[in-house]
């Protein structure tokens, strides 16, 4: 019998024996081939010889001290080489050990910078439904996925949300034109409903991640968005744990819309999942300011000198590989081998992404934009068919409504092959009739 609490169900698992390139193996010698990443997670591939080399040797030689009374060679190091790619004015990294840590770090950097300058009235933050930031409590509060926030809403509900970024279903009167200027008016909306002096910052990913898949922006979305929260000093909090380290075809998410956030939190694709590594990343005005003033925050294994000496080995793979461009070549196959495959297929409302960060939409009916009901659990059954035929896929659930809604998402290694993405399209055409 096992002693480990499993992430889901009672079912046992495959255990996973080896892992290289683009695929996994189990201990009954099945492979699968990676299409998700994990949990859109693995950007250079499994098994990475240089990565697992840094890893050793930067443990061999110094594996832990604490932030507070050492820095290290390996973390002044990624720092600097990291700081020249960021979408952040004069950025200073702050490591932490996840997406979610990272983000709420940012959320106390930026209380914290509004307290030094005398504003301490700003505490609310603003954010998205149909968003993902986190499962620790305050980033589950600013995340818009309400079936994962039911649970816990009598702890939750200090954050407000305005209207998710969703273009499929997009309910702006005039949608196609100008939506993301009515979002961004919706936004100071509400920011002057609240009252400007009482918002701290607005978070938002670059592109909708784990709730919405892979919904992209309107053109003019985040300018306009940028505008609105300089003019009434609220801080632009850029989440980009999914989309940044080349996931949508550029660095980060924001570089396809250049704009530069006051603070960016980063995850998933820093370390390629060979370590549990997180950042939050403040701009020069912010930075300097709380080391002046103070930063009352911390966290036993931030600052991490093992996974500052992988993230700097993943940097690497992704700079020499060229990876970042391989992520938008493939990118682009993918979606174009999906449109092929699917376009007249009943079920298919919409095929979208950036890069190597792209999802389906499974519908009921694909003119009324109408899904399936929940408690048909098309999404479940889709995942559970590919897995079958030796494929892995993300999934999310409820974004037409909050409850149903089926998607499908892939975010491969961007080192998968045109024959690997052909067959990642094929299984999924063959587990998608299977179920429906």
């Amino acid at each position: 019998m096992s002693h480990v609490f499993p992430r889901v169900g009672a079912a046992p698992l495959p255990t996973a024996v080896s892992a290289e390139g683009v695929w996994i193996t189990d201990s009954d010698g099945k492979r699968y081939l990676d299409g998700s990443g994990g949990a859109i997670v693995v950007n250079i591939g499994h098994g990475d010889a240089g990565v697992v080399e840094a890893m050793r040797e930067q443990a061999a030689r110094v594996s832990y001290v604490h932030g507070t009374a050492f820095t290290t060679e390996a973390l002044e190091r990624y720092a600097s080489d990291l700081a020249p790619l960021l979408p952040i004015d004069d950025p200073f990294v702050y490591p932490v050990s996840g997406g979610s840590e990272a983000v709420e770090t940012a959320f106390k950097m930026a209380r914290a910078f509004h307290i030094a300058n005398g504003e301490d009235t700003r505490h609310k933050i603003i954010s998205r439904w149909g968003s993902y930031h986190g499962n620790t409590r305050g980033a589950l509060d600013a995340s818009g996925r309400r079936p994962l926030r039911a649970p816990y809403l009598p702890w939750l509900d200090k954050a407000i949300h305005v209207p998710p970024v969703y273009e499929y279903r997009c309910t702006m009167p005039e949608h196609p034109v100008a939506c993301g200027k009515a979002h961004a008016d919706e936004l100071e909306r509400v920011i002057v409903d609240e009252g400007p002096d009482t918002v701290a910052a607005f978070i938002a990913e670059p592109v909708g991640g784990a709730t919405l898949g892979a919904s992209v922006p309107p053109s003019d979305y985040w300018h306009s968005i940028a505008d609105v929260c300089l003019k009434h000093g609220v801080l632009l909090i850029a989440d980009e744990v999914m989309t940044g380290f080349g996931r949508t075809g550029k660095w980060f998410g924001m570089d396809n819309w250049g704009v530069r956030p006051d603070i960016m939190t980063a995850g998933k694709g820093c370390s390629a999942g060979y370590w549990p590594l997180g950042l939050t990343v403040a701009s020069g005005r912010i930075a300097h300011t709380l080391r002046e003033k103070g930063f009352v925050h911390g966290f036993t294994y931030s600052h991490h000198a093992v996974g500052a000496a992988v993230g700097s080995a993943v940097l690497k793979r992704l700079v020499e590989g060229n990876l970042i461009e391989r992520s938008r070549v493939q990118g682009e196959l993918l979606i174009s081998r999906l449109h092929e495959t699917f376009a007249e297929a009943p079920h298919f409302g919409d095929i979208r992404g950036l890069g190597l960060m792209v999802a389906v939409e499974i519908v009921r009916d694909r003119g009324k934009v109408e899904p399936f009901p929940r408690a048909d659990k098309v999404t479940e059954r889709v995942v559970a068919a590919c897995k079958e035929r030796g494929l892995l896929v993300y999934s999310s659930t409820g974004s037409a409504n909050g409850t149903d809604g089926d998607l499908i998402m892939f975010g491969p290694p961007f080192i998968i092959t045109d024959d690997e993405i052909d067959q990642l399209v094929h299984v999924t055409a063959e587990a998608i009739a299977s179920v429906l």
